[in-house]
C-alpha cells in the first residue's frame, strides 16, 4: 500500500492527497476494529470477575439455610473465593511471562468451569469453600492476563479506551450474575426453591457461570499472543506477524525496536524479570501498582455490592427489594465506566483519578455523617427525617465517582506503568494485593458494621482522601505515551505533553 501512494504522488499530482488519506483513514479503522475485537476478547477475563464475586449475593442466605452455618462460617463461604484470586494473581503473572498469556486465559477458563459446576453440586459447606476458591484461582488468572494482554496489543492512540474494557467487563458480569440470580429466585420462588432437575435455585446461580467460562476458553483459544511477550522470548519473527495483522498502518519496525531496547536496557541494569529493588525488597515502580490496588478497594466500594442490605433498608426498602436495587446499582455502575471510557484518552488518567477521589470522599464523609444520625427501632437501623435520602443519593454517588474514575482507569495504568520484562508478573502482584485488599474489606465490614457505621465509612473516606494525595505525589500522566515511555514512570509534570511532542502529536 505505501509503494502504491508513492506512484499515485508521481502521476497524479495534487490529486493524490485526498486519496492518499481516504486510504490511510480506511486502514486507520480497519486496524481500530481489529484490536477492539480482540480487547473486548481479552476483557471476558473480567466479566469472570465480575460474575463470581457477586453471583453468591443471592445464594448467600439459601447457603446459610441448607448448610446450618454460622455467619462467621457464611462470610468465609463469601470471601475465600477472593483468597484463591489472589493466589491466582500473585502465580498467574509468573506462568504469564513463562507460558504466555493465552494459555494462561484458557487454564482460566477450564478451572472457572470446574468450580462453577463443582459449587453448584456442592454437598457441604467444606466442599463448597473447596470449589469457591479452585473459581478465585481462575478469576485470579483472568485478572492478571487480561489488562496484560489488552494493552499488548493496543496501539497508544486506544490504549487508554481498551484497557478501560476491563472494568466495564467487570461491572456488566456483577450485573449479569445478580440478574441472573434475581431470574433464577423469582422463577423457583425463593433461592432455596426447587427448580429445573430438581435442583434449588442457589445451585442454578453457581451453574449459569459455566456458560461465561466455555465462552471464555474458547474465545481465548482463537486469539494471537501478545506480541510483547514473544519479542520477549525471542520470536520477534512472529511477533511481527501479530503487529502486521493488528496494525497493518502502522510503523511496526519501530514498535519492536522500542520494545527490544526496552528489553535490552532491562537486562544491562540486572532486572530482567525481577521484581526486587531497593523500596522494602521491591522496585519503586511495583510498589506504586500495589498502593493503587489496596486504594482502589479500600475505599470500601464492594460493601455497596456484597452488603448492600443493611443500607437499602436504612434508607427505608424492604428486604425483598434488595436484590432489584443492586441491580439498579449494578447498571448505574456500568454507565459511569462508559463515561470513563470516553474520558480517558482525551483529558488523561491523573485527572481522573484525582476528581475521583474528591467525589469518593465527599460522599463517603456524607454517609458516615447520615449514618452517625442513626437509630434502632425494634432491632432494625433505621435513619431519622431527610438523612435517609442523604444516605441514599450519597451511596449513587460514591459507586458513580469511583465507577468513573478508580475502577476503570486504575486497570489502565496497571497495563502501562510497568516494564516489559516484568510486566505479567508485577500486574499479577498488584492484582493479588488488590485480591487481598478486597478479601480484608468483605470479612471487616460486618463487624466493623456492629461497632459503629459511622467510624467504617469515616475510614473508607479517609482512604479516599489519602488516594488523592498519592495520585498528586506519584502517578505520573501516561496518556499519549507508548508502552516503553510510559513505563519508566516519569515525574507527574507535563509527560504526556513531552510525549505527545516526540510523537510530532499536536497539544
Amino acid at each position: 500500500m505505501h509503494s502504491e501512494h508513492i506512484v499515485d504522488s508521481r502521476t497524479q499530482g495534487s490529486g493524490t492527497l485526498t486519496e492518499t488519506t481516504t486510504l490511510s483513514s480506511t486502514g486507520q479503522q480497519g486496524t481500530n476494529r481489529k484490536v477492539i475485537v480482540l480487547a473486548i476478547a481479552g476483557a471476558l477475563g473480567g466479566f469472570l470477575f465480575g460474575f463470581d464475586s457477586s453471583v453468591i449475593n443471592g445464594a448467600v442466605n439459601a447457603v446459610q439455610d441448607e448448610f446450618a452455618l454460622s455467619g462467621v462460617l457464611t462470610g468465609f463461604a463469601v470471601a475465600c473465593a477472593l483468597l484463591g484470586a489472589a493466589a491466582g494473581a500473585f502465580f498467574g503473572g509468573r506462568f504469564a511471562d513463562r507460558y504466555g498469556r493465552i494459555p494462561m486465559m484458557i487454564v482460566g477458563g477450564i478451572v472457572f468451569l470446574a468450580s462453577s459446576i463443582g459449587s453448584g453440586l456442592a454437598f457441604g459447606v467444606v466442599d463448597l469453600i473447596v470449589w469457591r476458591v479452585v473459581g478465585g484461582l481462575g478469576i485470579g488468572l483472568a485478572s492478571v492476563v487480561a489488562p496484560a494482554y489488552i494493552a499488548e496489543i493496543s496501539p497508544r492512540h486506544m490504549r487508554g479506551r481498551l484497557g478501560s474494557l476491563q472494568q466495564l467487563a467487570i461491572t456488566l458480569g456483577i450485573f449479569t450474575a445478580l440478574l441472573s440470580d434475581a431470574v433464577f429466585a423469582n422463577a423457583a420462588g425463593g433461592a432455596s426453591g426447587t427448580y429445573w432437575l430438581g435442583l434449588e435455585a442457589w445451585r442454578w446461580m453457581f451453574l449459569a457461570g459455566a456458560v461465561p467460562a466455555i465462552v471464555y476458553g474458547a474465545v481465548a483459544y482463537l486469539l494471537p499472543e501478545s506480541p510483547r511477550f514473544l519479542v520477549l522470548k525471542g520470536r520477534e519473527s512472529e511477533a511481527r506477524t501479530v503487529f502486521v495483522r493488528l496494525w497493518p498502518t502502522g510503523d511496526v519496525d519501530r514498535e519492536l525496536r522500542d520494545m527490544n531496547e526496552s528489553i535490552t536496557n532491562d537486562q544491562r541494569s540486572q532486572r530482567s524479570g525481577s521484581l526486587r529493588g531497593t523500596a522494602f525488597g521491591l522496585k519503586p515502580v511495583v510498589w506504586v501498582g500495589i498502593i493503587l490496588s489496596v486504594f482502589q478497594q479500600f475505599v470500601g466500594i464492594n460493601v455497596i455490592f456484597y452488603y448492600s442490605t443493611t443500607l437499602w433498608e436504612a434508607v427505608g426498602f424492604e428486604e425483598s427489594s434488595s436484590l432489584t436495587i443492586s441491580v439498579i446499582t449494578s447498571v448505574t455502575n456500568i454507565l459511569v465506566t462508559l463515561v470513563a471510557i470516553a474520558l480517558v484518552d482525551r483529558i488523561g488518567r491523573r485527572p481522573i483519578l484525582l476528581a475521583g477521589s474528591i467525589g469518593m470522599t465527599v460522599s463517603l464523609a456524607t454517609m458516615a455523617v447520615a449514618f452517625s444520625q442513626s437509630e434502632t427501632v425494634n432491632g432494625t437501623l433505621s435513619l431519622p427525617d431527610a438523612w435517609a435520602p442523604i444516605a441514599l443519593v450519597a451511596a449513587n454517588l460514591f459507586v458513580i465517582s469511583f465507577g468513573a474514575s478508580w475502577g476503570p482507569v486504575v486497570w489502565v495504568l496497571l497495563g502501562e506503568i510497568f516494564p516489559n520484562a516484568i510486566r505479567a508478573k508485577a500486574l499479577g502482584l498488584a492484582a493479588a494485593a488488590q485480591w487481598i485488599a478486597n478479601f480484608l474489606i468483605t470479612v471487616s465490614f460486618p463487624p466493623m458494621a456492629e461497632l459503629s457505621l459511622p467510624i467504617t465509612y469515616g475510614l473508607y473516606a479517609l482512604f479516599a482522601g489519602l488516594s488523592f494525595w498519592f495520585v498528586l505525589a506519584k502517578i505520573p500522566e501516561t496518556n499519549g505515551m507508548s508502552l516503553e515511555q510510559a513505563d519508566t514512570l516519569l515525574p507527574p509534570k507535563n509527560s504526556a505533553r513531552e510525549a505527545r511532542k516526540s510523537e510530532n502529536i499536536p497539544v
